[in-house]
Formats: C-alpha cells, structure tokens, sequence
C-alpha cells in the first residue's frame, strides 16, 4: 500500500489460515521510502502538467519496481519463497479520484503496473480495486470498512475507527452489525505539504511544530466552512480538493494573511484534522465506546490529544492497542481485499460506498 501521504510504500506478509479475528497474523512487515524527488514526481501527477501519460507511464513502473523491493524484504524476513504466496494485493497510487463526477460515472486512477510487478517478483497481482466499484455507481472508496469489520468488530459494541493517512477515513462498525464508512476530511496532506514548505522536513514530527504555534480561529472557521465536511456519507475525496492551492486560497481571502505565523498556521491544520475526523465520529458513531486510530497520523502525539479533546468521553487508542500496529493496517486491508478477490468474494459494502450492489474488486495479473 502507499497512500496520499506519499511517503513510502508499506507490505505485510498476511497468513489468513486462522481466520481475521485479531491479533491479524501479520508474519512480516517492511516500508519502503520515496525518494523525494519521485515523491514529488507522484504529487504533481495530481495536478494537470505536460505529457502526463509518459510520466506517469514511468512513475507506474518505478513504484512497481519499489513494490517488489518490499515483497523481496517481505519474503527475506518470513523466510518463505515466492512459491508459498498465494497472490499479492497491490494498491497502486493514487493520483486522481473524481467518482461520478464529468459524465455520471467518473474515474480514480491508481499508478501502478501490476504486469511488470508479476513479472519481476512471481506472484500472481491483484490490482485495480477501486474501479470496479466506480463502475457500478460507487465512490470507490473507502475499501477498507469491510476490513475493518472482519478485523475490529466487538459483539454487541459500536466501536469506530479512523484511518489518518494523507486523507482521513472513518469505519463505523455499529452493534447491530451494520457498517457505515466514508472519507472524513483531510488527514496528514495538508500538514506535511505546509512543513514541507516552511521547515524542509517532510512532516511534522510527533506534531511538535504545531504545538509551539496557538490556532488562527478566524483561519479554522475559514476550511471549516467547505461544503464537504457537511455533505452526507457516502463520499469520498483527496488531493483533488484538500490541497495546497485549496488552503492558500483561504489564506489569501483573510486580511493580514502575510502576517500569520507559519506555525500558527500549523497548528490550525491539525486542529482542522482532528475537528473534521472528531464531528464525524460524534455525528456518525453516536454510540461508539472506543475510537480506533491507525494511519501515520496515529504516531502524531498532537494531533492525537487534539482529537481526544473534541471527542468527549470516547476512548481513543491506536489499533496496536488491539494488536495490528498502525502502519500495517492499510496494507493488511488489501491483502483482504486480494484474498476476497481470490475467492470471488464481494469486497466493497454497497451501504458504504453507494455502488448498486456488492462486486468482485480487483484484476488478476498471473505470474505465469
């Protein structure tokens, strides 16, 4: 997996034989960086440029070659073969996510070039998840809600759970068994786009830069008035509305925007993050008792105690806490995915989604 923060690529190795019930057996992990400049590479890709199709060809087939650096990584540590690999779910990268909008269908586009990973690593591929859902009238995302319910649900207790990757993404997994997902609002995007801007440094560790700066409310009131936040589930988004030029929009519409504080405007990006993904929790889990955290933002010490500060009396601890480490999840997610597809099971849940029905996700790449 690697997601909208664009800071690497994450791989489990997943043995699924005993069931999903936590701990997930998770028998090997490994990351992978970006190199920034192909991370830089990725982010402009988001936006219109000169000869797109080329460059974004050879971003496809660079990421496919750092994909199978992580499997080699993977196999090296479980000490297994290739052979012993039943199939390999590949997200790809997103660079383009408009679900039914231009022509009433819409499209979400994932780099990747599954043929080339099959090929160098000998693994059948999974790739191209999220398209199939797109075409049957979904947003195609978020996937991971059926994951979450295999892997966290509590017998007779709401439990929610937040993904804070580059955009954030909210699971509500409700007593009576009912599932409710949706994208939430931005997550890390916005914060390391303005660290990476002002101090160099790809993000803002621990959030530490955004606890010395104090938030702008009138700069708040001005992101949180994006009709997104107040659209009904289901919805998704990304870098195509909560990006750079979205935020300095908003800077510019206030007066004094050449004063503030680049850290001040720091902190009233995290406070954006947590208000969004706290006032979807509050508005969409009302009977929630814990709220699960993974994503790379569960690892920012800031921005979590922001978030337990807007939820009230809703317990907020990271999924290692239930035994899956948050770096892994969104990997260990579409190993799920990959095995569904494997078994020709329905991987999206319609009620989330707003597809017409439940769908195979996915296309097999043979290694052979």
């Amino acid at each position: 997996m690697s997601g909208t923060s664009l800071d690497g690529v994450d791989g489990v190795l997943v043995d699924f034989s005993h069931g999903d019930s936590p701990p997930l057996h998770v028998r090997a992990h490994a990351h992978e960086p970006f190199d920034p400049a192909y991370a830089g590479e990725l982010l402009a890709l988001n936006s219109s440029g000169p000869d797109e199709l080329h460059r974004a060809a050879l971003c496809a087939n660079a990421l496919a070659r750092v994909y199978t650096q992580v499997v080699a990584n993977l196999l090296a540590r479980a000490k297994v073969s290739s052979s012993e690999i039943r199939a390999m779910g590949a997200h790809g990268q997103t660079v383009r996510h408009r679900p039914g909008e231009f022509d009433g269908t819409g499209y979400t586009v994932q780099l990747n070039n599954p043929s080339l990973l099959a090929e160098l690593s000998g693994i059948d591929v999974v790739a191209d998840f999220r398209s199939r859902d797109v075409a049957a009238g979904g947003q195609g995302a978020p996937l991971v809600p059926a994951f979450h319910r295999a892997v966290f649900a509590r017998p007779g207790e709401t439990v929610a759970v937040l993904n804070i990757g580059g955009i954030s993404n909210l699971t509500v997994l409700a007593a009576d068994g009912s599932t409710l997902g949706f994208d939430c609002g931005p997550g890390n995007a916005l914060m390391d786009a303005w660290c990476q801007r002002h101090t160099g440094q790809a993000f803002d560790a621990g959030g530490a830069w955004a606890a010395s700066g104090v938030v702008i409310d009138a700069l708040l009131g001005a992101l949180q008035i994006e009709p997104y936040f107040a659209q009904a589930p289901p919805k998704s988004t990304g870098r195509d509305l909560f990006n750079p030029r979205w935020l300095e929009a908003r800077i510019q519409s206030m007066t004094a925007a050449a004063a503030l504080r680049p850290q001040d405007v720091q902190a009233t990006l995290a406070e954006l993050t947590a208000c969004a993904a706290a006032q979807a929790t509050l508005r969409h889990a009302p009977g929630a008792t814990t709220l699960l955290v993974c994503g790379g933002g569960a690892l920012n010490t800031h921005l979590m105690g922001r978030l337990a500060a807007h939820v009230g009396d809703l317990r907020v601890e990271s999924t290692q806490a239930v035994g899956v480490p948050v770096d892994q999840v969104e990997a260990a997610a579409f190993a799920w995915l990959a095995r569904a597809f494997v078994e020709r099971q329905a991987g999206n849940l319609a009620a989330v989604t707003g597809a017409a029905g439940p769908r195979v996700l996915g296309a097999l790449y043979p290694a052979s």
